[in-house]
């Protein structure tokens, strides 16, 4: 497997015996999820989508993303949060930060709907003029606000290109009977995938949500949840000595009763940038409740080494670093120049690859040696296999993690009050009293 999990870095920081006293607690977490006996239970869908693959919804995505393939230029997908990040992070795992400009028989592909920015929407319009568009919106109730006010400026611009044909470009990925997007799909024939409701929107990457926009940019979806399936099957063990999953969220929730207040995913390959982001909601939203969690961020490497890294070295002591060490066979050399002027020549012949290891050895032992413990993750390929297996990964550990922690780790409450707030800000019907009470508080700070 490419992926493989090490606490070699670990041993100043934790013992086995300490890590090993919470193996019950872990085990215990673990059964709770198995079992679908904690709070959110209902919610733990995701645990079974590697299972998914050859049926029938499975089978549509496939002829759709074909589809799609065939007829456009410029694919827009439309959502936020969960709604856009896992698929971004995978079309980026997969193919690189510049696959729009890289890859060739594919649609651009392009997400929208993940911010309230007139110049990000308005900059994206002007990439589809003059070319064929097809749109993939996502949203459970079709009335979340960013990916709301996209698809409508975007729905426009359809009818506008097209007229009554714009129906035929447009795929949503809705609720199965209710909400906007449903009722719109149903009355102007648009083809609709379900978010079904037992999985949540951070961990849908592996459900239609994630699958039609990965599988228009020309990956195989079937070998991703082969990864994922894999990962599922690894891990549905007790064995806390065996058991990686159980070992890492027992590692973050012993961390995080020892003081540390913040988790740093680093990565040393811009690929995986978006994947941090999509980490980053995973954790951030299923354990940011109730006045616990752990603070998730992220570092890309050894980029961020140049700002953050004195920081990391030597400021407060709240955090510990997970670390996805990308460690592929090399493809470049570092060449030699007789006149040595940026004084490489001690790396003359050297793949690029050996001197990305070296830094990232260099770091971690720094690190270490600054009191900032690293848990380490190694991954040799970027494959649909390895990006199903990582995904499944975490989504799982997130979960135990969570019920360690003593959370329900699916929901969200905190997400709404600043929907209420800028609704009322907003003149939406409804929330006259809301923007009153703004109003007071606004008199105060003036």
């Amino acid at each position: 497997m490419s992926f493989s999990f090490s606490e070699k870095y670990l041993r100043p920081f934790v013992s086995d015996k300490e890590l090993n006293a919470m193996a019950a607690e872990a085990a215990a977490a673990q059964r709770t999820v198995f079992e679908k006996t904690g709070e959110g239970a209902d919610f733990i869908g995701w645990y079974d989508l590697p299972d998914k693959k050859g049926n029938a919804e499975y089978r549509r995505i496939i002829a759709a993303a074909e589809k799609i393939r065939r007829d456009c230029e410029v694919f827009l997908v439309i959502g936020i949060g969960g709604s856009y990040l896992g698929a971004r992070a995978a079309i980026e795992f997969l193919y690189g930060q510049y696959h729009n400009r890289t890859r060739k028989n594919v649609p651009e592909i392009y997400f929208i709907g993940n911010d309230i920015s007139e110049d990000h929407l308005y900059e994206v319009l002007t990439v589809c003029e003059g070319r064929d568009v097809c749109v993939n919106v996502i949203s459970k109730s079709g009335t979340t606000t960013e990916p709301a006010l996209a698809f409508r400026v975007v729905w426009n611009m359809l009818v506008e290109k097209y007229g009554k044909e714009a129906n035929k470009r447009i795929y949503v990925t809705t609720d199965a009977k209710k909400g906007a997007l449903r009722t719109m799909a149903e009355k102007y024939g648009y083809e609709s995938f379900v978010i079904t409701d037992d999985v949540g929107g951070r961990y849908s990457v592996l459900s239609p949500v994630g699958l039609l926009p990965i599988a228009v940019a020309g990956a195989d979806i079937g070998k991703m949840l082969d990864g994922a399936a894999a990962a599922k099957k690894k891990f549905a063990s007790f064995d806390f000595a065996e058991n990686e999953v159980m070992r890492y969220a027992a590692l973050r929730n012993w961390f995080y009763r020892h003081g540390k207040s913040m988790e740093l995913l680093t990565v040393n390959e811009p690929a995986l940038t978006m994947f941090c982001e999509w980490f980053k909601q995973l954790f951030g939203e299923s354990e940011g409740k109730d006045g616990k969690g752990l603070y998730p961020s992220s570092a890309v490497y050894t980029t961020d080494l140049h700002s953050l890294g004195q920081f990391i070295q030597q400021g407060t002591r709240i955090m510990f670093e997970s670390v996805i060490n990308y460690a592929p066979k090399g493809k470049m050399t570092v060449p030699a120049d007789k006149d040595n002027f940026d004084n490489l020549n001690y790396m003359a012949g050297k793949e690029v690859a050996y001197v990305t290891q070296k830094a990232f050895l260099g770091t971690v032992l720094a690190h270490t040696d600054g009191d900032v413990p690293n848990i380490v993750f190694t991954l040799t390929d970027r494959s649909e296999y390895d990006f199903g297996y990582m995904a499944f990964f975490f989504e799982q550990a997130c979960a135990v993690s969570g019920y360690m922690l003593g959370i329900n780790p699916f929901n969200q409450p905190g997400v709404e009050a600043y929907k209420k707030n800028m609704f009322a800000l907003l003149g939406k019907p409804g929330y006259e009293s809301d923007l009153a009470a703004l109003d007071e508080k606004m008199k105060e700070l003036s």
